[in-house]
């Protein structure tokens, strides 16, 4: 259902059992799934990409032109997945030439004022708290909880099933299953609320811990840290998605409390 009131150009290729408020506006380049709404006052520009499922709420912006002085009017695109819900004034900038796309996944909730820049990809089952700011190609994994007015370097990346406390300020990059708070921000823990909620067993956990304490606990820089996890613990998918990360990561890891 269209709203007589609302702007859609001819062009944009609108699924089935769309709810389109009035005073929305949808420019010719878009793509819009089955069964979204979307609310009064939202602005979907040029190289939208929304799948089916989808909420975006008044006074969003999805598909803005990026924030950086090198975009130069490429062609590129914003492509969010299934399910997800964008709240009222989010900001969405679309890709530049560096990736051509900024991606939000599926089964995200993405609050009120948010900001996520260009070419940053957003996985699945991620929710990004009110007011926070992402900048460009930052990347976050799958279940990733930003607590609100969080701010985001850009080339951040923030692995899974990672909690990160309300207002922090983040410039290294986070390892999963970790939570990250105070100021500035250290390893607090893993978040075990979030890893229990998803089904992660007891040997799972404690296996996670025991990795954490030899990473920042036993007085290790992060050279002989990784040595100890690859030769003290078998490989399992716990272990190596934490050495993997750590490995690749190229602006370091957030750093471990002062207190342990």
């Amino acid at each position: 259902m269209q709203s007589p009131l609302a702007v859609v150009h001819p062009n944009a290729i609108i699924g089935k059992n769309v709810t389109i408020d009035p005073f929305v506006v949808i420019e010719e380049d878009v793509v819009i799934g089955d069964n979204c709404r979307i609310f009064s006052h939202a602005v979907i520009l040029d190289g939208a990409r929304i799948g089916s499922g989808c909420q975006i709420f008044p006074g969003a912006v999805i598909s803005g032109i990026p924030q950086d002085l090198k975009f130069a009017g490429e062609k590129t695109t914003v492509e969010i997945g299934n399910n997800t819900t964008i709240r009222e004034c989010v900001t969405i900038n679309r890709g530049t030439k560096s990736k051509g796309r900024t991606v939000v996944g599926n089964d995200c909730l993405v609050m009120a004022y948010a900001h996520i820049a260009h070419d940053c990809v957003i996985k699945d089952f991620v929710i990004i708290g009110n007011s926070c700011q992402i900048a460009g190609e930052v990347e976050i994994a799958d279940h990733a909880i930003i607590s609100g007015g969080s701010l985001i370097h850009q080339f951040v990346r923030i692995s899974q099933h990672v909690m990160v406390q309300g207002g922090s300020r983040i410039g290294k990059d986070i390892p999963p299953y970790t939570l990250i708070g105070r100021d500035p921000i250290v390893y607090c823990g893993i978040n075990i609320v979030g890893l229990r909620r998803r089904g992660f067993t007891n040997e799972q956990v404690f296996l996670i811990q025991d990795i954490y304490r030899t990473l920042y606990t036993r007085g290790l820089n992060n050279t002989d840290a990784i040595n100890c996890i690859e030769t003290e613990y078998a490989p399992s998918v716990e272990r190596d998605l934490i050495l993997n990360f750590i490995k690749s990561s190229k602006r370091g890891i957030v750093r471990g409390s002062i207190d342990e």
